[in-house]
């Protein structure tokens, strides 16, 4: 039974996205709760998803463990796992950790592009990587069964978070630096120290990360993904993050970008040219799209165990292992 599931999405939300969901036959989906939301803030939009669970339940369901999934698939349904692209929801208490994750969340990154409390941003200069609090709270995130997200975090903090996590991490939607380099792409050593320790990356089809961005051709894509499984030693550590931000306007990618630190305004990847979202490449326009990466697998030469493994099953795997019961 093969799983389909999207590592990392943050979509204005509505019934017609879920709908595609469906179209698209994804299992999961790993959806983006925070960014630079307080703890008040951020139990807000847990207030909102518990609304569109209750208007479209015949498409979603939340997801507090694999097995939720399984019963997702099961039903024709979507599992939402809820995560944050931040550590602000947990201000600077420890004791949030654990409340967070009886309310659900399952994914924590340890900090969004800049410096936070627990580890360096990849956007800082100086890259000092992990806190001291940072390796408290990694303690306490292993002990819950909440999965460490280093997707904007710096190398430093990257590698220290690997060796001092007692659990494999996710890198939940970031690409390789040899193909195409981004602040937030990874390098050789970061995916290598990935594959070996056990943990997942999950492959970005946000424009700004892509060679040729927009233009971005499904081969260039899924020939980025065989390159990569050479370097990290096969495909049991590669999934699919797509980073869909699906419907929104660009002021959301301006508040992404600023949240509460800067009064001026930051373009992102360094240019003033990514101020606004960026147009998907034509074969990943939303949900409906995802069969298409699996034709494109095939395409490539990947086997279908391979192909399963990278849309879905690794994620899969990962997730029974990292959340527990």
């Amino acid at each position: 039974m093969a799983y389909k599931i999207d590592g990392l999405q943050y979509a204005n939300w509505s019934g017609k996205i879920f709908e595609q969901m469906q179209h698209g036959r994804l299992d999961c989906v790993h959806a983006t709760i925070a960014y630079h939301e307080n703890f008040r803030e951020a139990v807000l939009n847990l207030e909102k998803w518990n609304s569109w669970f209750e208007r479209y339940p015949d498409r979603i369901i939340q997801a507090h463990y694999a097995e939720d999934i399984s019963e997702a698939k099961r039903s024709g349904k979507t599992a939402i796992i809820f995560g944050f692209q931040t550590p602000a929801p947990i201000e600077d208490d420890i004791g949030l950790v654990e409340i967070w994750h009886r309310l659900g969340m399952r994914i924590m990154q340890l900090t969004y592009n800049n410096q936070s409390l627990l580890a360096t941003g990849c956007y800082e200069v100086e890259d000092s990587g992990i806190t001291r609090m940072g390796r408290e709270v990694i303690a306490e995130m292993n002990r819950l069964g909440l999965i460490i997200d280093m997707s904007h975090s710096s190398q430093n903090s990257t590698l220290q978070a690997i060796e001092h996590s007692t659990k494999p991490i996710a890198i939940t939607h970031a690409n390789p630096n040899f193909w195409h380099y981004a602040k937030r792409n990874k390098s050789d050593i970061v995916l290598k120290s990935l594959s070996q320790s056990g943990g997942m990356l999950g492959f970005s089809i946000y424009p700004h990360h892509l060679k040729n961005a927009s233009n971005c051709s499904l081969q260039e894509f899924c020939d980025m993904i065989a390159k990569t499984a050479d370097l990290m030693g096969g495909t049991s550590s590669l999934g699919i993050g797509s980073d869909l931000c699906q419907n929104h306007p660009d002021s959301i990618v301006e508040w992404m970008r600023n949240g509460r630190w800067t009064k001026t305004l930051d373009y992102g990847e360094g240019s003033s040219q990514n101020a606004g979202f960026p147009k998907q490449p034509e074969w990943f326009m939303n949900n409906s799209d995802f069969p298409n990466l699996e034709k494109g697998l095939l395409k490539t030469g990947f086997s279908q165990t391979e192909i399963d493994g990278i849309l879905g099953d690794n994620w899969y795997e990962f997730f029974k292992t990292s959340f527990g019961r």
